[in-house]
């Protein structure tokens, strides 16, 4: 389920509490509200994402049936509905690694995402704790049908990292999970219907 939760993480269909007052040098994050206490997702805005899915997923098969014509449609999510589906997925799936996932979304598909991972029991390098939380920001690039995230920014608490490191944790968690392997750089296919993803401040809006 790793690699499945990190495609949420580009498509926007899939990064503990986090002690207040931290600060992140250089990090756009700091600045704009995301590192603060976080409570426990909302069971309920989780559920209506989840009834907007499978309703998506109608909308689809009713075109592809002849029964409705088809066009360009768009749904719009919440950071806080967004944050309570991925929240509510890595609670009922069990997440062994990914334990939690946090995004902010700003204009022009800009991004900052709070991740928290656990490897403990695992034999680590020494930059690597056996749970650590990761702070990023980047861009979300959308390009035929598919999407990928530009990762600027990575912190490991308030130290700044180069990307690749994140590719390391990942490459671990791939091992815990037993799923293949994949970088933060891949570009992935968009979810079935949808064409693009556009963000603005405070949500995240698809078109199919």
């Amino acid at each position: 389920m790793l690699k499945s939760r990190f495609c949420w993480l580009v498509t926007a269909f899939v990064l503990p509490v986090v002690s207040s007052g931290l600060t992140f040098p250089d990090f756009p994050a700091a600045d704009s509200g995301f590192v603060q206490e976080t409570p426990g997702y909302s069971a309920e805005e989780a559920l209506m994402v989840i009834r907007l899915i499978e309703k998506i997923q109608l909308e689809q098969l009713d075109e592809e049936s002849g029964s409705v014509s088809g066009g360009s449609r768009n749904v719009s999510l919440t950071e806080s509905e967004f944050n309570s589906y991925i929240a509510y997925r890595i609670d009922v799936e069990k997440e062994e690694v990914l334990k939690e996932f946090r995004m902010k979304f700003f204009d022009d598909n800009r991004v900052e995402g709070k991740i928290v991972v656990d490897l403990r029991g695992q034999k680590l390098p020494k930059i690597l704790k056996p749970r650590m939380t990761f702070f990023l920001g980047g861009q979300l690039e959308v390009k035929e049908g598919h999407v990928r995230l530009d990762l600027e920014d990575l912190y490991l608490g308030t130290q700044r990292l180069q990307p690749d490191v994140l590719d390391l944790v990942i490459f671990l968690g791939s091992k815990i999970t037993g799923e293949e392997a994949f970088t933060m750089s891949d570009w992935w296919v968009l979810p079935y219907g949808i064409e693009d993803v556009k963000t603005r401040n405070g949500a995240v809006t698809f078109y199919y």
